[in-house]
C-alpha cells in the first residue's frame, strides 16, 4: 500500500490565537524583568560614570527646583542650555522630592543612582512596548521581548547612553511608543481614529521635547496615513491627520513660544554654539557608520530577515511596513545631525531600540513559517552573522571602560574644585572662570563659569554661530576679563586665544602643559595676585595636583566624587 507524502506545514497567515490570561501575565512580566535584568549587568560595568554634559542638565535641575529660573548656575543669565526639557524636567521633580542632589541612597549618591534608575525605568517600559506589539502577532510575545531585550544589552551604543544621566532611555522610549501604538492601530483598524491620531501627536512632541531631532517624529501618524491611503478614506484621513498635527503644535508651539519669550531664540542655545544648520542630501551617508559599528553581516540578516517577512503573506505585514517609518525617520534623524565628538554613537539610541524590535518581529515571522531543515539552517545562519558582532561589539564596551568619555567626576575636580583651591590660595572672594566643559565645574565651582564652548553663554554662541572669533576674544579680553582662564589645545586654538597678546598682557600662568602634548593651561588675572608668595603656592599646588589628576582621568573614570557635588568643595579624588 503506497501512502501519499507528508504535506508541509501551512504558513501561517491567521491571527495568533489566545493564550491564558494569568499565563500570559507571567510570561510578559518575567520577559520584561529579564530583558531588564540583561540591560542593567552591562550597565554596572559603567559603574559610577555619568558624562560631564549630564552634568549640565543636572546644574539645571537643581537651579529650577531651588525657584531661581532657568540657569546653570546661581545668578547666573537665564540660557536655555540644555536641549532635553523632559528630562531637565524630571530630574527636577525628582530633587523636589528628595530622591536626586541631596545626598546617597543605599551609599550611592544619588546623582548617579536617580538618573541611572530612570534610565533603567525607561528600558523596562521599551521592553513593555515590545511585548505589546509582539502580542498582536505571535503566540509568544515573551520570547520577542526577551531576544529584542537581549539584543539591546549587546549594544554598547544602547547601554553607555542610557546610563549616561543624558536623556537617551526617555527619547527611545517616546519613539519606540508612538512606533507601536501606530503598529497597533494599523493591524486592529484604528489607524484613522482621534484617539489615536492624538495620541501619536502628544508622543511626538515628547521625543521632541526630549531631543531637539526629536520633531522628526511628527512624521510617523501622518505618513503612514499615507501609506494606507484610499480614496473613500481621504477625508477623514485628511481630518486625523491634522488632530495629530495639532496634538504635536499644542505642547511643542506652546514650549517654543516659552523659548522665545524667556530667552529670545526659537531655537536652544545650545544649536546656535555647535551650529546645527539645514540638513543636506550627502549627509546621509552617515548612517553608513552604524552599518560597521553593529557589523555589516548583522545588518544584512535583518536586512534578509525584513525582506523575507515582508515577502510573505502575512495579514500583519502592513504592521511591519508600519514600524520602518519611524525607523527610517531616526536614521535620518541621526544622519543630518552635526558630527558628535563623543564616542560611542549617542545619538543613534532610537536607532537601536527600532531595529531590535523590528529584527525580533521579523526573525519570528520566518522562523514560524519555516520547515524544520530551514530552521536549522536559519539558526546557523544567525550564529554565524551575529556573533563576530557580539565579540566586536564586546571589545567596544571593554575599550570605553578603559577609556570613559569626559567623565563628570574629572570635571568636577578639574576645573571645579581645583580652581576653587586656586581662588582660596590666592584670596580671591569673587571672580569668574572662561573653560569649555561646564558640568561637574557649574555644580562645584564657587567662581562665576564662563562657558568658552558656548552651551550656556548666548553671546558666546553667537559668536560660533557667525564664526566670528575676533569679536568672541574681544568679548572675552575686554568686556567679561575672568579672573581665571583654561583651554587647551584645541580650545585655545580654533579661538585664537592661545595666540592673542592680550593673554599674556592681561594674565600670568599657573599652570601651562608640557610641550609637545598639549598647548595651554591655567592662567589668573595679573589684577587678582595680591602677593608674589601666594602665586608661588598656587603654582605649587598645581604642579603637584594638575598632572595626577589628569592621568587618572581614564584609572578613576568609573568612580565617584563625594556624596554631594556643592559649590566651593576643594576635595580632589574622592572614591
Amino acid at each position: 500500500m503506497v501512502t501519499a507524502p507528508a504535506m508541509p506545514p501551512a504558513r501561517t497567515t491567521e491571527r495568533p490565537l489566545p493564550v491564558r490570561e494569568t499565563s500570559a501575565r507571567w510570561q510578559a512580566a518575567a520577559a520584561v524583568a529579564g530583558g531588564m535584568a540583561l540591560i542593567a549587568l552591562q550597565g554596572a560595568r559603567l559603574g559610577n560614570w555619568i558624562v560631564d554634559d549630564a552634568a549640565i542638565t543636572f546644574g539645571y535641575a537643581r537651579n529650577l527646583s531651588e525657584g531661581l529660573g532657568p540657569v546653570v548656575q546661581p545668578g547666573a543669565d537665564a540660557v536655555e542650555g540644555y536641549s532635553n526639557p523632559t528630562w531637565t524636567a524630571l530630574l527636577a521633580l525628582g530633587r523636589l522630592i528628595g530622591l536626586f542632589d541631596h545626598g546617597t541612597i543605599f551609599g550611592i549618591p544619588d546623582y548617579v543612582l536617580f538618573p541611572k534608575a530612570l534610565g533603567l525605568l525607561c528600558c523596562g517600559g521599551i521592553l513593555v512596548a515590545f511585548h505589546s506589539a509582539a502580542a498582536m502577532v505571535t503566540r509568544r510575545p515573551w520570547v520577542v521581548t526577551l531576544v529584542a531585550g537581549a539584543v539591546l544589552a549587546a549594544i554598547p551604543s544602547f547601554v553607555i547612553w542610557t546610563f549616561s544621566g543624558l536623556e537617551n532611555p526617555l527619547y527611545a522610549l517616546a519613539v519606540v511608543t508612538l512606533a507601536v501604538v501606530t503598529f497597533r492601530a494599523v493591524l486592529s483598524g484604528r489607524l484613522r481614529t482621534w484617539q489615536v491620531a492624538t495620541l501619536t501627536g502628544v508622543l511626538a512632541a515628547v521625543a521632541a521635547l526630549t531631543r531637539p531631532e526629536g520633531a522628526i517624529y511628527a512624521a510617523v501618524y501622518p505618513v503612514v496615513v499615507l501609506i494606507h491611503l484610499r480614496r473613500a478614506t481621504l477625508r477623514s484621513s485628511i481630518g486625523q491627520v491634522l488632530v495629530s498635527v495639532a496634538a504635536f503644535a499644542v505642547p511643542f508651539g506652546g514650549y517654543v513660544l516659552w523659548r522665545w519669550l524667556e530667552f529670545g531664540r526659537l531655537v536652544a542655545n545650545t544649536a546656535v554654539a555647535k551650529r546645527q544648520g539645514l540638513p543636506e542630501i550627502g549627509q546621509l551617508t552617515r548612517a553608513g557608520d552604524l552599518v560597521q559599528y553593529a557589523g555589516a553581516l548583522a545588518v544584512l540578516v535583518l536586512v534578509v530577515l525584513v525582506g523575507l517577512a515582508l515577502a510573505r503573506s502575512s495579514w500583519w505585514r502592513d504592521g511591519l511596513i508600519t514600524l520602518l517609518v519611524p525607523l527610517g525617520l531616526a536614521l535620518a534623524a541621526y544622519a543630518v545631525l552635526e558630527p558628535d565628538w563623543m564616542a560611542q554613537f549617542r545619538f543613534a539610541t532610537p536607532v537601536w531600540a527600532l531595529s531590535a524590535l523590528i529584527g525580533a518581529l521579523a526573525a519570528t515571522e520566518v522562523f514560524r513559517n519555516t520547515r524544520a531543515r530551514g530552521r536549522v539552517l536559519l539558526c546557523a545562519a544567525l550564529v554565524v552573522t551575529l556573533v563576530p558582532s557580539v565579540a566586536t561589539l564586546e571589545r567596544a564596551t571593554q575599550k570605553f571602560q578603559a577609556q570613559p568619555t569626559l567623565p563628570m567626576c574629572f570635571i568636577a575636580d578639574r576645573f571645579g574644585k581645583m580652581f576653587n583651591q586656586y581662588a582660596d590660595i590666592l584670596g580671591v572672594r569673587e571672580g569668574s572662570v572662561l573653560e569649555p566643559d561646564l558640568g561637574g565645574t557649574s555644580l562645584t565651582s564657587r567662581l562665576h563659569v564662563v562657558d568658552l564652548a558656548g552651551l550656556v553663554d548666548d553671546e558666546i554662541a553667537d559668536f560660533y554661530h557667525d564664526r566670528d572669533m575676533g569679536a568672541l576674544r574681544e568679548h572675552v579680553f575686554e568686556e567679561v576679563k575672568p579672573t581665571f582662564i583654561h583651554f587647551r589645545m584645541y580650545w585655545g586654538g580654533v579661538t585664537g586665544i592661545a595666540g592673542d597678546p592680550r593673554l599674556e598682557r592681561d594674565y600670568v600662568p599657573l599652570y601651562v602643559y608640557p610641550a609637545p602634548a598639549d598647548f595651554g593651561g591655567d592662567f589668573v588675572r595679573r589684577d587678582a595676585v595680591t602677593d608674589p608668595t601666594l602665586l608661588a603656592a598656587a603654582r605649587d599646588y598645581a604642579n603637584e595636583n594638575v598632572a595626577s589628576t589628569e592621568s587618572k582621568i581614564n584609572v578613576w573614570g568609573l568612580r565617584k566624587c563625594g556624596d554631594r557635588l556643592t559649590p566651593g568643595q576643594t576635595d580632589l579624588g574622592v572614591r
